[in-house]
This record gives C-alpha cells, sequence and structure tokens, in this order.
C-alpha cells in the first residue's frame, strides 16, 4: 500500500461484511447507498453518501480509527483520524 499511517499498519486480519445491509438503517427503516466495515469490531454500516452516516457517527462514537469498503470489487481502506486512504 503506497498511502498508510500507524493504524492501518496495525492491522493483521481484514474484516469482511457478514451480511451486505446496514443494521440501523434497517432499523429505523431507512436506505443506503454504500456499506464501510469497521475494522476494529466488524460492525458494517452506511457511509457519508447515505442520509444516515452512520459509519461516521461509530467513528465518533467508538473511536475505532479504520473502515473498509464492503461494497464489492472494491478493495479500499480508509483511517479517519489520519485521513488516509489506501487501496490493498
Amino acid at each position: 500500500m503506497a498511502n498508510t499511517c500507524t493504524h492501518i499498519e496495525a492491522l493483521t486480519e481484514l474484516k469482511v461484511a457478514d451480511e451486505l445491509v446496514c443494521e440501523i438503517c434497517i432499523k429505523n427503516h431507512g436506505r443506503w447507498v454504500h456499506l464501510r466495515t469497521c475494522q476494529t469490531c466488524g460492525v458494517t454500516l452506511c457511509c457519508d453518501d447515505s442520509p444516515m452516516k452512520h459509519m461516521t457517527a461509530h467513528y465518533h462514537e467508538t473511536g475505532h480509527p479504520v473502515i473498509s469498503s464492503a461494497q464489492p470489487g472494491e478493495r479500499w481502506l480508509w483511517c479517519h483520524p489520519d485521513e488516509v486512504f489506501a487501496e490493498y
């Protein structure tokens, strides 16, 4: 990976989505655009293009720094605190 940070470098295994849904949107009858998976706890939630931006809210609530795209065919990571995007 060309772009990296200590949070991304600390990952030893990538977590993948169990299901391609945002559980919070499902509970609240919401909708999502794309999904992201937290690389600390494995939860999959909606992206910032989605109305409720649940993954960013998850970061602010938990401090879990790195997410990955849960979209099929996309292979990238984003570190919130360092604002680093890394393809893998």
